[in-house]
């Protein structure tokens, strides 16, 4: 009898977007929920919806109720129910103790202003220069909680490329309690993934420099590592990141049709210009139906705007003058010349 070896079954694709409630949902924000989105349902699978209100003194009350109705009046369709961050400390307390138990967790009594002159981590914060590495000092009482960053971390990002960090040297030893006794992002994301199942993580590229870190993470509380894929980050005019900020315009000012066809451009994908006008069901068939990761383009940061002719019918200002110059999405109507 002949004997076949079956190769291992993938486990079913499982996605999620994560937005943190310090204000409404913008331009950028958009982007990222549609690429994560479009990508899992391209896949047949499962697109989970998790509120990261983690960082208490960030929440804005009733941020996170208006994120949820704004991709409701989308047309996003989430599976199960809504995570909160802000209810799962235990979670992620057994997983810190879980790490202090195996070594790699130390306490650190240092404070921002002594650590000040270090030199600046990939990211751009202050790398911890090791001051608690061995032992508190005497007199010193712990503050906060660090993992020891160790080794060399690579991971192939299906749009940036091949990603790889030195760890103690690119990041440096990393918080995950912090000193008000509030859990760490890099903890958070990696347990709460772990726990829903995440098989491929899509999000905006402000977030490359910290995937090493939960990597790291995963590979010491033993989890599994999901595949990742960094979208461009939105600009606006000035070259900034669309946020709160930077005076980032809310997504829900805008016709949903024209925002998603807009972000569908934004994101290397070509839509007819008659799908702005069109209804939001129509809108999520098309683009379901012909999503390319592979036309996502292969940069950290993008402009949100688009150029695809000098006359333009309806722009979607990104900013809100007068502090910053509007940056606008715009479409053509089909009975434009665009030669």
């Amino acid at each position: 009898m002949d004997t076949f070896a079956l190769a291992p079954s993938l486990p079913p694709y499982v996605g999620r977007f994560a937005p943190s409630p310090s204000g409404p949902l913008h331009f950028g924000s958009l982007v990222a929920a549609m690429g994560s989105y479009l990508e899992a349902r391209r896949h047949g699978g499962r697109w989970l919806l998790r509120i990261e209100d983690i960082d208490r003194p960030r929440t804005v009350p009733g941020a996170a109720e208006g994120i949820i109705a704004t991709l409701a009046r989308f047309g996003f369709e989430w599976d199960g129910g809504i995570v909160w961050q802000s209810r799962r400390d235990e979670a992620y307390h057994l997983a810190l103790d879980q790490l202090k138990a195996a070594g790699h967790a130390f306490p650190c009594a240092c404070t921002r202003r002594e650590m000040a002159d270090s030199a600046l981590a990939r990211d751009g914060s202050r790398r911890y220069p090791g001051t608690c590495r061995n032992g508190l000092l005497p007199g010193r009482g712990a503050r906060a909680w660090r993992i020891r960053a160790e080794g060399m971390i690579g991971f192939d990002d299906a749009i940036q490329g091949w990603q790889q960090e030195d760890l103690a040297l690119d990041a440096g030893d990393y918080v995950v309690l912090r000193a008000d006794g509030l859990f760490a992002y890099q903890l958070a994301v990696v347990v709460d993934d772990a726990e829903a199942g995440v098989t491929h993580v899509v999000r905006g590229a402000d977030l490359l420099d910290s995937t090493a870190r939960q990597i790291h993470l995963q590979g010491l509380l033993g989890m599994p590592h999901p595949a990742y894929a960094h979208l461009p980050v939105a600009t606006n005019a000035a070259g900034e990141k669309l946020s709160k900020q930077t005076l980032a315009r809310a997504i829900d000012e805008h016709p949903p049709a024209a925002a998603l066809c807009a972000a569908l451009r934004f994101l290397g994908q070509i839509p007819p210009a008659a799908l702005d006008r069109a209804p939001l069901a129509e809108i999520w068939h098309w683009a379901i139906q012909h999503w390319r990761l592979d036309l996502v383009p292969r940069q950290r940061h993008a402009p949100a705007t688009t150029t695809d002719s000098p006359r333009t019918a309806s722009c979607i200002p990104m900013t809100s003058p007068p502090t910053a110059a509007p940056s606008a999405t715009c479409s053509v109507p089909p009975a434009e010349s665009q030669s």
